[in-house]
């Protein structure tokens, strides 16, 4: 039965004519063995094939590149995909969320979320158009399981031409395509956190020309932080099936995602000694490592929604991501030119629901300024609902409260349509390969999302059991209702309730050549981008009378109480529209001299741009009136990049060493405090400079092996258009110093060793004043092979449970000794049973 299922699955592919498809096999292998990586005993011949014209040896190439094979992304005992790509030299991951995580590259600037310069794709196309959209980013679409092959990553260089909106780089989720046969099923359990997870794929030939491949994944547990409920739940299945002709191939695939992940956000933690040497101590019944305010006593998510009606929502659905995707990808000869073919369609809806502390304060204090003298306390929800809190000061051994804004974000499409098209032709001109290529990237990116806030008072507890608290006036007039004190982000401000339904269109024809003779190897790559943006806003903070704040009978008992007064409306008959075009050139130009069989030099420059997306959206950057941009130089930011490298590569050693200087446009919003200490965000217009170098090497003598990498950054503004007293400061969460190191032993009984990642210490804000520690986490790994297709494993994340930050809210040490900052996860074990075949 299986079979004449699979044969119907084919049968398409049985209408494509082996005359029209004529050259090799895929351009982008992705089996388990496709990939190489310095842990493995190197070939003589690497192929790299990512952010480039054509696939070629990384010795002939002058890029800057590193790949993961599944193989051992599997030993890092990771939790989310951020903590797989702080694996690669050059990428700063801030790993807190499984999705909506932050990184950069090369110390290009982190000015806010997601990822703005990197462009993160999946078999060669992007996730997302743009890698930092608000509260939105790539790896909110993206998991890691059995079907992933490899990881491609590209740092700088042709990046800047191959892709639209990727100056930095390109990371690329190779999957795997059934050319290796078997497959594999996969049990893990939680040890000391709540996990309970499922993984399984299976490739196989149909017959001599066609194969497939299918694999995913289920998940369930509270994770690796105290909710007080399951806070991950959910999973994915992709396949594709593929039909090889004697020179080209036909691939289709599918992903279904749908996923339940909990966002933890910045959490209460205590600060002592000085803004250059803090001392950070988690608070009492709050570790930060382990816990966040997610509580299962928060639940309720009340308000009015994008069309101003009643709704009612789960806080306990946390990040739920919804991926339905379908694509083709084709590559044939014509005429003598190799033609590639990419097409996908992606279907990306998510709702992203957090608590976000907008004050931390003693309990009184937070009484007394939402209630005015007098003010009580008690609880509204939990255990001791309807009690009365009558020594505020020793509320949960802390004393604190917590004004939080509890916060919605329905995005009902992030739909993603892309196409990639491009022919090469390798002449033969003088003795030496001369290598042409011509490309049209079409992309469409819609971005439709409702903006719903809310205000409330919660306690501060661990162990998933914080509270909703109540403030009465000493009148007697409650202030919140429920625990809510507004319906809206009141009183932090009556705006930020936006909806939106705006389409980014993106062209990009492009072109290359490259001469490669004996050992000199010389190339340069143009691309043209042109944009068109269309869509409408909705917002008070658009002016013109829009009102933000009004009155609502939320609970409909026929009586308005204070919160109710305070609830968030969108003014839906004056929208503002969004009109504006942009388009910019970017280029890329190297040189690659291979001295010896396994020593090479080179030499690029760069420079790419990245569009700006949203984040223009609601300021002043984009006209309320005509949708126009203000100013034209508002429409992208541009990167400059210059690097000189080495590549060295032996049977038992590889080193690669790449010195870069990059000069960074940054037009974003920035969430930081003001003079006072308030939540704030702050337009920003900057210029920054990055210099450099980073390393990568690998060596294996026997059982033993070592992977390394480590890269060293002196960034610095260099120009603010509104806060000149930053010029000449290093931008925030910058270290001068980022690590990783996985020293293994491996037999064909077990493999035991450890992953390394640590950095020197960073600025929490570009003022520079509080310092973030340095860390070092260690993650150990053993796998034992009893049998030849089983397989038992032991991994234990941040093995010393050491506490890292990388992000706090404040600028510098407040008075009040309590700052909100993220943490890394702590300790979290796990154990899997793995039968393969």
């Amino acid at each position: 039965m299986r079979k004449y299922l699979l044969l119907f699955t084919a049968a398409p592919f049985a209408l494509v004519s082996p005359a029209v498809a004529a050259t090799a096999a895929s351009g982008q292998q992705t089996s388990e063995d496709s990939a190489e990586t310095s842990v493995e005993k190197a070939p003589e011949k690497e192929v790299f094939s990512t952010g480039v014209a054509k696939g070629r040896d990384r010795l002939d190439s002058a890029t800057s590149t590193s790949s993961l094979r599944a193989g051992e992304i599997e030993k890092f005992g990771a939790r989310s995909l951020a903590e797989i790509l702080r694996n690669i030299p050059g990428i700063r991951a801030e790993a807190v969320n499984e999705g909506n995580s932050s990184y950069s590259i090369r110390g290009l600037p982190l000015a806010s979320s997601g990822a703005k310069f990197l462009q993160f794709q999946e078999d060669g196309l992007p996730v997302l158009e743009f890698g930092d959209m608000s509260y939105v980013s790539s790896d909110l679409f993206l998991r890691a399981d059995f079907n992933l092959g490899a990881v491609e990553a590209i740092r700088g260089g042709s990046a800047s031409t191959f892709a639209s909106n990727s100056p930095g780089g390109l990371i690329n989720f190779i999957s795997k395509t059934g050319d290796v046969e078997g497959g594999a099923v996969q049990v893990t359990k939680g040890l000391d956190y709540g996990e309970n997870r499922v993984d399984f794929d299976y490739g196989s030939k149909i017959s001599d020309t066609l194969r497939f491949h299918i694999g995913g994944f289920y998940r369930s547990g509270e994770g690796p932080r105290e909710a007080g409920y399951t806070a991950w739940k959910g999973g994915q299945v992709k396949f594709n099936v593929t039909k090889q002709f004697e020179g080209g191939y036909v691939r289709l695939y599918a992903k279904l995602l749908d996923d339940r992940t909990p966002a933890y956000l910045q959490a209460p933690v205590g600060v002592s000694g000085t803004d250059s040497d803090p001392d950070f101590k988690s608070l009492a019944n709050f570790d930060i490592k382990k816990d966040s305010l997610l509580s299962r006593n928060i639940t309720n998510v009340i308000g009015l929604d994008g069309d101003n009606t009643l709704y009612r929502d789960d806080a306990r659905d946390g990040m739920h991501a919804v991926s339905k995707t379908i694509g083709l990808e084709t590559q044939f000869d014509v005429a003598g030119w190799s033609i590639s073919e990419k097409f996908r369609y992606a279907d990306n809806r998510a709702q992203i629901l957090q608590n976000f502390p907008a004050s931390i304060a003693p309990a009184a204090a937070l009484a007394f300024s939402l209630g005015g003298p007098g003010a009580r306390l008690s609880y509204a929800t939990g255990p001791n609902a309807g009690q009365a809190i009558t020594d505020p000061a020793s509320i949960n051994g802390n004393g604190l409260l917590s004004l939080s804004l509890l916060q919605n974000f329905k995005f009902n499409s992030a739909d993603n349509v892309t196409n990639d098209i491009r022919a090469s032709r390798v002449w033969d001109i003088a003795g030496g390969d001369f290598t042409t290529t011509a490309g049209f990237y079409k992309s469409r990116q819609s971005l439709d999302a409702d903006w719903l806030f809310a205000s409330i008072i919660t306690d501060v507890r661990g162990d998933g059991d914080a509270a909703l608290i109540d403030v009465t006036s000493a009148n007697g007039v409650r202030q919140t209702q429920g625990g809510y004190f507004a319906y809206s982000a009141v009183p932090v401000t009556t705006g930020y309730r936006r909806k939106y339904d705006v389409e980014y269109d993106v062209s990009g024809p492009y072109a290359s050549i490259n001469f490669h003779k004996g050992k000199i190897a010389v190339g340069g790559s143009i691309r043209y981008d042109i944009g068109k943006v269309n869509g409408s806003l909705y917002g008070s903070e658009l002016g013109a009378g829009r009102v933000g704040i009004t009155a609502f009978d939320i609970n409909q008992n026929g009586v308005i109480s204070a919160a109710e007064s305070r609830t968030g409306i969108l003014p839906l008959t004056s929208p503002a529209p969004v009109d504006y075009d942009y388009d910019y050139v970017s280029y890329s130009a190297g040189i690659n001299f291979r001295i010896a069989e396994p020593l090479a030099v080179f030499a690029r420059y760069s420079r790419g741009g990245r569009a700006a997306a949203d984040r223009i959206l609601f300021t002043s950057a984009v006209s309320p009136v005509d949708g126009s941009l203000t100013d034209p130089k508002n429409a992208y930011d541009a990167v400059k990049q210059s690097e000189l490298g080495l590549k060295f590569r032996k049977s038992d050693f590889t080193v690669n060493v790449t010195g870069f200087l990059a000069d960074t446009g940054e037009r974003n919003l920035q969430i930081n405090t003001a003079a006072n200490g308030a939540v704030q965000v702050e337009r920003i217009i900057r210029k920054y400079q990055a210099k450099g170098v980073e390393f990568e090497g690998g060596y294996r003598r026997g059982p033993f092996s070592l992977t390394a990498g480590a890269t060293y950054t002196d960034a610095e503004i260099k120009d603010d258009e509104f806060n000149p007293t930053v010029i000449g400061h290093r931008p925030r969460h910058q270290a001068n110093f980022i690590f990783q190191a996985t020293p293994q032993v491996s037999t064909d009984m077990f493999t035991v060793g450890a992953n390394f990642v640590g950095t020197t210490s960073s600025y929490a804000q570009d003022s520079n004043q509080l310092k973030l520690p340095g860390y070092t986490l260690v993650s150990a790994f053993l796998q034992f092979r009893p049998t030849e297709r089983v397989q038992l494993s032991l991994n234990a994340n941040n093995l010393f449970d050491k506490t890292a930050f990388v992000e706090v809210t404040q600028a510098a040490i407040p008075a009040s000794g309590i700052v909100t900052a993220r943490a890394l996860n702590g300790r979290t074990i796990s154990t899997s049973l793995r039968f393969a075949f």
